[in-house]
């Protein structure tokens, strides 16, 4: 089993950068993608960006340019860095991981979700 720790989030203006983490623990040898999915109120789940561990991504196509997903392999870590953020970014941004070696794959673990709300 794997476990995932998130953190980051909050509230920010429009324009405003934010930064996402999360650790996984456990069995972490048989993850090979991780990302970031979001859900916002009345809508259903997304996967913002992926990534494998060397690094091959997938970004959905509306953050693409103001959203960088990064790994840290050896601290088994995925960062979003969240830039020029509008308000439709507004969602519960869930950390994933999964087995799969497609970033935009399905994806097995989950993390416990946190609130990113961006006023205009």
């Amino acid at each position: 089993q794997v476990q995932l720790a998130q953190s980051g989030g909050g509230s920010v203006q429009a324009g405003d950068s934010l930064r996402l983490s999360c650790v996984a623990s456990g069995r972490t040898f048989s993850i090979n993608v991780m990302g970031w999915y979001r859900q916002a109120p009345g809508k259903a789940r997304e996967l913002v960006a992926g990534s494998t561990r060397g690094a091959r991504t997938h970004y959905t196509d509306s953050v693409k340019g103001r959203f960088t997903i990064s790994r840290d392999n050896a601290k088994n870590t995925v960062y979003l860095e969240m830039n020029s953020l509008k308000p439709e970014d507004t969602a519960v941004y869930y950390c994933t991981a999964g087995r799969t070696t497609n970033p935009s794959g399905t994806y097995d673990y989950w993390g416990q979700g946190t609130q990113v709300t961006v006023s205009s």
